[in-house]
This record gives C-alpha cells, sequence and structure tokens, in this order.
C-alpha cells in the first residue's frame, strides 16, 4: 500500500478514529486503526466493539492495499507535523510495518495484519431518513447534559431517540435524565422516520456523533435498527450498539400542574447563580430562590465559608415562594436556552420545576428541588 494525501485531511480522519479507540484495552489490535487505499479514496477505521466510526478521505493511491497501525501514534505524529505538508504512506506487511514521511521527518511504525480487525457486522435497519445537521445538533446538544453517568443504572447512561405523539402530529424527541433533572427536547419528524424503533444512543456516541454535526449544510443519514444505530455523512460513517435497556417513562416525570410562573432574563440569571454559588459548599451546592412580586432573591448560606445574597428583577405574580436547588443543574439548565427569556414553572417547594425557552414547547427541562 502507497498514498500520499495532504496533512490537513490526515489529521481530521486520524483524529476521529484515535477519538474512538479505548485507551486501555487487553485485545492490541483495538488500540488501532485500519488503513484501506483504493482507487482514489482512502478509508480510516476505528472501532472499540460498540461504536465503529470510519472516514473515507481522498488522496493519492500509487498501490492500493491496507494495514493497522496505532491511532494514537499516527495522531500524535501527523499533529506536529507542519501546516500544508503533503505524507507519504508506505505499508510493507513483510516486514510489517508503516513508513511515514513528510519533507525531511521519516517515521517507521510498527503495524498489525488488517486480517485481525474486527468489523462491526452491518444489520438490517429498520428505519431510514435523513435529518439536517443542525437539527441533529440541537436534539442532543440540549439533551446531553442531563445523561446518567451512574454506571448501575445504565439504561440512563444516553439519549432516548424516539418518535413521539405531540399535539398535531409526531415529533422526532430526545430525553435524557439522570433521576435529578430532566431534558425533552423535540424537532419536526423527518420523512420516513415514522416507523423508527426507540432507542437509547450511548453517551460515547453521543459525543463522537457531535464532530459530523458541524456543518450547517449538511444532511445526515440516519439507519435505525433494534440494536444498533448508524449516522452517516458522504465522508464518515459512525456506527454504534445501543443500550440494550428500557427508557423509563419518563412522561410521569414532567409536571402539568406547575402554575406559579417566573420569567426572567436567562443570561442575567446564569450570572447571578454562578455568583453566589461561589461560597456554596463543595458537597451540596444548595442555592435558595425566594420569590415575591416581581423580585427574586438567589442566597446561599454556607456555615464554613460564607454567605452571598443577589436579587434580580423578574416577571412573578403569584404568592411567595421559597425553593432550593443545586446550583450546578440551574446553571446547565439555564446554559440551554438559545433565547432572551427562560420561564419556569413552579409548583411547591417540594415538587418538581419546569424550565422552558419563553413561549417555545420544544424544549423542555425539569430540575427537581432540594432542601436548604
Amino acid at each position: 500500500m502507497k498514498f500520499s494525501i495532504e496533512r490537513a485531511a490526515l489529521l481530521k480522519a486520524v483524529s476521529q478514529a484515535q477519538s474512538v479507540v479505548e485507551r486501555r484495552n487487553t485485545i492490541p489490535i483495538l488500540a488501532n486503526v485500519l488503513i484501506e487505499a483504493d482507487g482514489s479514496d482512502v478509508s480510516f477505521r476505528a472501532t472499540d466493539l460498540d461504536i465503529e466510526v470510519v472516514d473515507k478521505v481522498a488522496a493519492q493511491v500509487e498501490r492500493a492495499g491496507a494495514t493497522t497501525v496505532s491511532a494514537t501514534l499516527l495522531h500524535e505524529i501527523v499533529r506536529k507535523l507542519p501546516d500544508g505538508a503533503l505524507i507519504n504512506l508506505t505499508a510493507d506487511t513483510a516486514a510489517g510495518r508503516l513508513t511515514v514521511e513528510a519533507g525531511r521527518s521519516n517515521f517507521s511504525l510498527a503495524t498489525l495484519p488488517r486480517e485481525d480487525f474486527p468489523v462491526m457486522a452491518s444489520s438490517e435497519y429498520a428505519s431510514n431518513f435523513t435529518a439536517p445537521a443542525p437539527v441533529l445538533r440541537r436534539l442532543f446538544d440540549k439533551s446531553k447534559f442531563a445523561i446518567s453517568t451512574e454506571e448501575t443504572r445504565y439504561y440512563l447512561n444516553g439519549v432516548y431517540l424516539h418518535i413521539a405523539d405531540v399535539e398535531g402530529g409526531k415529533a422526532l424527541r430526545c430525553v435524557a435524565t439522570d433521576g435529578h433533572r430532566l431534558a425533552r427536547i423535540d424537532a419536526e419528524m423527518p420523512e420516513g422516520a415514522a416507523e423508527m424503533p426507540g432507542v437509547i444512543v450511548p453517551r460515547k456516541t453521543v459525543g463522537e456523533l457531535r464532530k459530523l454535526l458541524d456543518d450547517d449544510e449538511m444532511e445526515i443519514a440516519v439507519s435505525v435498527s433494534e440494536t444498533k444505530v448508524r449516522f452517516a455523512t458522504p465522508g464518515i460513517t459512525l456506527t454504534s450498539k445501543v443500550i440494550d435497556g428500557t427508557f423509563p417513562d419518563y412522561t410521569r416525570v414532567i409536571p402539568q400542574g406547575n402554575t406559579r410562573k417566573m420569567e426572567v432574563d436567562a443570561a442575567d440569571f446564569a450570572r447571578a447563580v454562578d455568583r453566589v454559588a461561589t461560597v456554596s459548599s463543595e458537597r451540596s451546592r444548595a442555592v435558595k430562590l425566594q420569590l415575591d412580586e416581581d423580585r427574586l432573591v438567589l442566597s446561599v448560606n454556607a456555615p464554613d465559608s460564607g454567605a452571598a445574597e443577589e436579587e434580580l428583577a423578574v416577571a412573578y405574580g403569584d404568592e411567595r415562594l421559597e425553593i432550593g436547588f443545586n446550583a450546578k443543574y440551574l446553571l446547565e439548565i439555564a446554559s440551554q436556552v438559545d433565547r432572551e427569556n427562560a420561564v419556569f414553572l413552579f409548583n411547591s417547594s417540594g415538587d418538581p420545576t419546569l424550565m422552558r425557552e419563553g413561549n417555545d414547547t420544544s424544549a423542555v427541562y425539569v430540575v427537581m428541588p432540594m432542601r436548604v
């Protein structure tokens, strides 16, 4: 195998590959990227047996062939080569070496045979549709902060992607929760998605998928089966197993009867919470909200470090309310708001609180209160 390729194209492909491979693994070949040169394309394939990413890049191929080499090592080398360099890669299968040359730099890397590289079995997908990159980006970006990190509740370690019934039809929906907060984001249902089975997309996959969604003009081909999900652009295909579990009935958690309404400038609110939380104890991070006629007082009282208080002008016309929250949760939810105003809907100091962006009900957040 022999080909030459631009540094920028190679770096992009190899960085995508090396972020998929697991740093610590017992199977040496899983640390490698499979490089296959054929025609005028070179594909870079990496897997951790749960996720597989294939990046196809245009290159000048002199000799077709394939080999596998350490993804992290190749990434480090390419990263350190000068901008704009043309890189030549030559594989000598007999010697088990891959030569990387650029200008006066020359590297010889150990390889492993391509036959040993595990390729994810292709599955029949029950549903295939396309969605614009910005739509998927919004669905996953706004929900991923609520993914649980508790290994024991493995079915919460991802984003639940499914079709949901909404007023006037159906929507493509992402939901994530860790039991303390919940995010539910809706988008218009793409054509062909109606029969899609609901799947839990693992946290790592959500992170890798983000790299495919930067181009606003891009249409992403989405394929879903009971066990796998695949996202593809013309150059990159990301295939992942889904979490084998049942996502809980989240609709029970979303309060319907919260009538006390507070409207606040989202950015001002986030900054105020951040300031008063500076003195909160690391463990509880509790912030108290005192609501009165068009006035919100945020306060923190931490016996060991001190106290803080800040007042904000808000739109609130209901009876007086005192409620406490984890500052981190409030900040994360407030930072999801794209428009100016955040609307909070309360019931009582012990009930879950609902938050949405202005009058937009396509993004809804729930946060559980805490005793303060």
